[in-house]
């Protein structure tokens, strides 16, 4: 596993990341790894967002329908 160093942290930063951490119970550390891997993930997609919400930990079984791909509409000119 690899590390980094960051320097030349303004003051107001370093506070604020001390602030999200303890609000988090974490350290200042874990905070950083989580902001780094959050901001390098992939995004959600409307269905992933829609499973996380409503999926089979909430009781509900989506079955979500296939789709072709297909060309962007393009009006005529």
């Amino acid at each position: 596993m690899g590390s980094i160093s960051v320097r030349r942290l303004d003051e107001e930063t370093l506070q604020r990341l001390r602030t999200r951490a303890d609000r988090h119970g974490i350290s200042m550390e874990e905070e950083v790894r989580r902001i780094l891997q959050s901001a390098v993930s992939e995004p959600e997609r409307l269905g992933d967002l829609a499973q996380a919400s409503f999926g089979p930990k909430y009781g509900v079984e989506l079955e979500l329908p296939r789709h072709d791909p297909h060309e962007p509409y393009a009006p005529q000119r």
